[in-house]
């Protein structure tokens, strides 16, 4: 009787393994397009202490101080972000002209701003955080030893896509 029940299972089991996978999809340039990632509320609470711990642990390994996670930066990176959407594009300058400056100031943080890195992308943080580690611009943010704050925030479409700012400031 126990070898009715275990052919099934070892049959059930060899079918799965011959269903189709679904093609990887590429773009032009022969690499997989992006799947598009989405931020779920249990991902939301973890996003910016994992930042936090990724810039730590960059900065550390090249002798920079930490920093910390600023609720004014923060603010003023989630609106920023909420803007670029608004906007539907990806640059330093809200649609009421103001700069990097001028809401990091208009949220109330009180330090110097080092930095603003942007980026419109269907990916997660740290993929993003990635990019901006690959580029020598956006790394300086990251990676000024002047910098003791940090401020993270995204806001995602439905349609998945995902504008990050991240703010550094000291």
């Amino acid at each position: 009787m126990t070898k009715l029940p275990l052919l099934a299972l070892c049959s059930a089991l060899a079918l799965a393994a011959c269903a189709r996978q679904a093609p990887v999809q590429l773009g032009p340039d022969g690499l997989p397009l992006p799947v598009a990632y989405t931020i779920t509320a249990r991902e939301s609470a973890a996003i910016a202490p994992r930042i936090l711990g990724e810039v730590n642990a960059l900065r550390a390994a090249s002798g920079a101080p930490p920093v910390q996670l600023n609720p004014q930066l923060t603010a003023a990176a989630e609106a920023h972000a909420r803007d670029m959407s608004a906007q539907n594009r990806a640059w330093h300058f809200g649609s009421d002209g103001s700069s990097p400056i001028d809401r990091v100031q208009r949220a109330g943080y009180a330090g110097r701003l080092i930095g603003q890195n942007i980026s419109e992308t269907y990916e997660n943080d740290i993929a993003t955080l990635n990019a901006w580690m690959r580029t020598r611009d956006t790394r300086d943010v990251i990676m000024d030893p002047t910098a003791r704050d940090l401020g993270m925030a995204w806001y995602q479409e439905p349609s998945g896509k995902i504008w990050w700012t991240l703010v550094m400031g000291g």
